[in-house]
């Protein structure tokens, strides 16, 4: 009997499961004492761990082009007249693929880690290899024992069931795999920190060398983030892109952590400062992408965006209290040499300025968990689940996001150590000028909500501070160099990625805070129904039924009415809002939202409902600027990957060394 896939891939998990084992064992046990030869035995466990789940990944994504419906994850996830992306993307779309994905970018990364730091970080490699390899084997446990995708059925099926009417859309390709990507690449930082507790070799190489892994996971973590908002919007068609949902919490908390954390490394590498903060926020980000994992495939608290309720609750849940009890222990027995190396002093300085920006991270993360959480506290206390809505988060997270703003304006003005009368004055006049006269003129234009108005004044100076740091730095070099100041804006930001890569991320995030400022506080909405060729306005819009109108896709009925738009300027358009019903999910028809963007505003139109008489009902938003939050996305990841991006060595010219030959004296 010929081999098949679904046994190629369980023979696979069950391989890196071995091999993930002996990296625990031969890691820990090189870490303790020193024997390099169980230290690349650990290195090559995590190398063959890493070659059975790219095999066993293979596999499964051959079940699915083969249309293998015998085995269950396929069949349950998959058809025969899905389109091939589908099929491909359905790998990860459910909760054993999913896992699979997740095991799998964990041994890439691991593999990659391990390769580039094998000799820099010799001392910490054994216990690095060991700390991710026991990650790895939690998973691989999960994979084989509790949650397995080869799982066969008794007989292979005709056809599949399909996917979720919801993954039916092009976001399906690119949020899940980097939102995964992002969890699981917190596990590599994270098993450097413990390396390092565990050595007690606590100083600050550890943190130069895999600074930029931490880089790696909020770049990963941003980006998942900003393309699920952004998949939310277009597909799930209630007008918004964030709704503080328990899945969406779970997303954001690993990178608020994460954001603290780089912040934090920049003044232990200047100062030797906020060791015990630091190595506390990588062990917390690590633990809030676990917790996130388990949220997502528990099922303990119902969300739009979580699988169903499943067995692999409670093996998560023990995982995660035997890292924080791990972490915590470790953490605690090297105290003594996190104690820090100087001490702040002033109030008035960027060491101080960093501390209360992580300090806001934190808070916003901390009230973030607090609100997630709370549900499941309640139910288990008083046997009621409370639910914790969207106005909690505003009026919690709203000041302390407001002050993070403020704070990215002032951080990068101050100096390290103390700043002087004269330096403030020189660094703050012209961006404190610039915000008195921007928020003028947004008082002027008409903006009269004071919370809106101060939150764009907050902007526009984090802004102006990130435009006068380069334009301060590029007139210095150009005046020192002779260049002119293209060529020295050019040459400033390749001399300083990481600074001024960070700048541009801040200017990101200062768009994205325009855009969701803008659409929160300006965003008109109106529900009406509309018999056949009547019309009701919006705004400065009108829209009008032109009629209703039904399809068929592939495997899907559509049912759209096709809406046509009159704006204040006389432009006319057609947008065709619909309801999509899949064969196989009948009874959970899916959205098809209709966006026109012009002149930075959003009409958004949703298709509610129908009648027999051809009357349609729509639910119109009208969303200003929400386009600033997906370009402020993308120059924040611009920033990030400057940041990242590796400087060029210099070669160090031989040096000419000129020989002296005597010259013989005449007698």
């Amino acid at each position: 009997m010929p081999l098949s896939s679904a046994d190629l891939g369980i023979g696979a998990i069950y391989g890196a499961l071995v091999a993930a084992v002996v990296g625990v064992v031969a890691g820990f046990l090189g870490g303790r004492t020193g024997d390099q030869r169980l230290v690349v035995a650990a290195r090559n466990g995590a190398f063959m761990a890493c070659g059975m789940l790219v095999l066993a990944a293979c596999a499964l994504i051959l079940a699915f082009l083969n249309h293998d419906f015998s085995v269950k994850y396929v069949a349950d996830h998959s058809s025969r007249a899905m389109p091939i992306w589908f099929v491909a993307a359905a790998f990860y779309s459910g909760q054993e693929g999913s896992l699979l994905y997740w095991a799998l970018a964990l041994s890439i990364l691991s593999a990659i880690a391990v390769w580039r730091e094998q000799d820099r970080l010799r001392h910490l490699l054994g216990y690095a290899v060991g700390v991710l390899m026991a990650v790895e084997t939690f998973f691989l446990i999960v994979l084989g024992f509790v949650s397995n995708p080869f799982e066969r059925l008794p007989g292979a099926l005709p056809d599949g069931q399909g996917l979720n009417p919801l993954l039916y859309d092009g976001g399906m390709l690119i949020h899940p795999p980097m939102l995964l990507l992002g969890y699981a690449s917190v596990g590599v930082p994270y098993a450097f920190a413990m390396a390092a507790l565990l050595a007690g070799q606590t100083d600050a190489d550890w943190m130069r060398a895999t600074r930029r892994y931490a880089l790696v996971a909020w770049g990963f973590l941003t980006a998942g983030n900003m393309l699920g908002a952004w998949w939310a919007y277009h597909v799930l068609g209630w007008g918004g892109y964030w709704g503080w949902d328990p899945v969406e919490n779970s997303a954001i908390m690993p990178w608020l952590v994460m954001t603290a954390y780089i912040h934090g490394v920049m003044v232990q590498q200047r100062r030797g400062m906020l060791k015990l903060w630091n190595m506390s926020l990588v062990i917390a980000s690590f633990c809030l992408a676990i917790q996130g994992t388990f949220v997502v495939r528990s099922g303990v608290i119902s969300s739009v965006h979580s699988f169903a309720q499943s067995a692999i609750g409670p093996y998560f849940f023990g995982f995660l209290a035997i890292v924080v009890i791990f972490s915590v222990a470790v953490l605690v027995s090297r105290l003594p040499q996190l104690k820090d190396e100087d001490h702040f002093e002033s109030l008035a300085s960027r060491e101080t300025g960093f501390l209360l920006n992580n300090v806001l991270l934190t808070g916003v993360a901390f009230a973030t968990y607090w609100g997630t959480v709370f549900p499941i506290l309640s139910e288990a206390i008083r046997g009621v689940k409370a639910t914790v809505g969207p106005p909690f988060y505003q009026q919690v997270n709203g000041p302390l996001l407001l002050m993070l703003l403020v704070m990215m304006g002032i951080g990068p003005l101050l100096p390290w150590r103390r700043a002087t009368l004269r330096h403030v004055e020189r660094s703050f006049v012209v961006p404190l000028a610039v915000t008195g006269v921007g928020a003028t003129i947004l008082v002027v234009v008409g903006l009269r909500t004071p919370a809106a108005v101060l939150a764009l004044a907050a902007a526009i100076f984090a802004a102006a501070t990130v435009f006068w740091e380069y334009w301060r730095g590029t007139r210095a070099r150009s005046r020192s160099t002779g260049e002119n100041l293209g060529l020295a804006f050019m040459r400033l930001v390749a001399k300083a990625r990481p600074r001024y890569g960070g700048y541009l991320v801040h200017l990101g995030v200062v768009v994205v805070a325009v855009g969701i400022v803008s659409s929160s506080f300006y965003q008109q909405a109106r529900e009406f129904t509309l018999p056949p060729g009547t019309s009701a306005p919006i705004g400065r819009y009108t829209v009008s039924n032109q009629g209703l109108f039904e399809t068929r896709e592939s495997d899907a009925r559509v049912v759209s009415a096709h809406i046509g738009v009159f704006d204040d300027q006389g432009n006319a358009w057609t947008l065709a809002p619909g309801k999509v019903f899949h064969d196989n999910f009948a009874n959970q028809p899916a959205t098809r939202v209709a966006i026109e963007t012009r002149q930075l505003v959003d009409l958004y139109l949703v298709l509610a409902g129908w009648g027999d008489d051809g009357s349609v009902s729509i639910v119109a938003t009208v969303n200003p600027m929400v386009s600033l939050i997906w370009i402020g996305g993308i120059v924040l990841l611009f920033g990030t990957l400057i940041a990242l991006w590796p400087e060029r060595k210099t070669a160090v010219p031989p040096v000419a060394v000129q020989l002296r030959v005597p010259v013989p004296v005449e007698a």
